[in-house]
């Protein structure tokens, strides 16, 4: 897996204050806990247990010797939830969804509705740039403050 992509992870744990997260791509897994490996189970040995590092300095500190760190992109915004709500892409299920990755976007434009005690509440991006991620699932429950988009 990317280190790029590992680090994104470990700051979005940090930013929406879940406990633990696990990704699966392929034969790849990662778990990202933020209590590190004292309260992990063992895992097999395919597993990678990454706990979330006290500074940047230690991530670089537990990569493998010999690996070359590529340069350092500068960290998108991440578009953050209002509110606590059910999100939703697109304005019906069969409409066209507001935006999707690779789309530019000014600020002020609608995203994405989140549905909060059946009142539809549009977001709007708080900035101009181009939607580099959607990290909501259509249709699925979002809590206050979690990243929804990753704006760069």
């Amino acid at each position: 897996m990317d280190l790029r992509k590992l680090k994104t992870l470990i700051d979005l744990v940090q930013q929406s204050g879940i406990a633990e997260l696990e990704i699966t791509e392929g034969e790849e897994k990662v778990r990202i806990s933020r209590f590190g490996a004292a309260g992990a189970q063992t895992v097999a040995p395919q597993n990678v247990v990454v706990p979330l590092p006290a500074s940047p300095a230690s991530v670089e500190a537990a990569m493998p010797a010999g690996e070359v760190e590529a340069p350092m992109e500068p960290e998108a915004h991440a578009l953050k939830s209002p509110m606590v709500g059910t999100f939703y892409r697109s304005s019906a299920p069969a409409a066209k969804p507001f935006v999707e990755v690779g789309q530019a976007v000014k600020a002020g434009e609608t995203v994405c509705i989140i549905e909060a005690m059946k009142l539809l509440n549009e977001i709007e991006a708080d900035r101009d740039g181009v939607i580099k991620a959607i990290l909501a699932e259509n249709g699925q429950p979002v809590e206050y403050g979690q990243p929804l988009f990753l704006i760069d």
